[in-house]
């Protein structure tokens, strides 16, 4: 595996998973923005958060293409299958988990049981996102699973 390969297939990976959350969001598929939730982690400026979400979005990217590198590693080579599965999984965990797990620890988001306050005012995004629409699981599904295809189908 060259290292170099997954920092440039990670780079397109994450880029064709941004602009499909993205687009899903500008056709009102989802109201879902996963840069704008991570940018306000750490600034309350509604247009900072965006950029500051989109490189920490960006950044992450790379590490999950690292660890889906080091997947294909462990179980004999890259295929676009398993970068498929790999996905899916990703996306799942993020949906059940990951989603539950952000009003813990989002200074600017309201929980589930507290509602919103002064400076939580970001809504929660609830079980697989549902709050964010109910297409919001699909979505995130189709952009992991991309991102996976990708990396399986063009790492060596």
């Amino acid at each position: 595996m060259r290292w170099w390969s997954v920092l440039v297939w990670g780079f397109i990976a994450t880029v064709v998973l941004t602009t499909l959350m993205s687009g899903s969001q500008g056709a009102g598929i989802t109201r879902m923005n996963l840069p704008y939730m991570l940018g306000t982690l750490f600034t309350p400026n509604r247009d900072k958060a965006k950029l500051v979400g989109f490189v920490l979005h960006m950044l992450n990217g790379w590490v999950f293409a690292f660890f889906y590198a080091l997947g294909f590693l462990m179980t004999g080579g890259a295929t676009w299958w398993k970068g498929a599965i790999f996905g899916a999984v990703h996306a799942a965990f993020v949906l059940t988990v990951g989603m539950s797990l952000v009003p813990a620890i989002h200074p600017r988001m309201a929980s589930e049981q507290q509602g919103p306050t002064i400076t939580r005012r970001l809504e929660p995004p609830g079980f697989l996102g549902l709050h964010y629409g109910y297409q919001t699981p699909v979505t995130v599904l189709i952009a992991h699973v991309v991102f996976g295809i990708i990396l399986g189908a063009f790492l060596p």
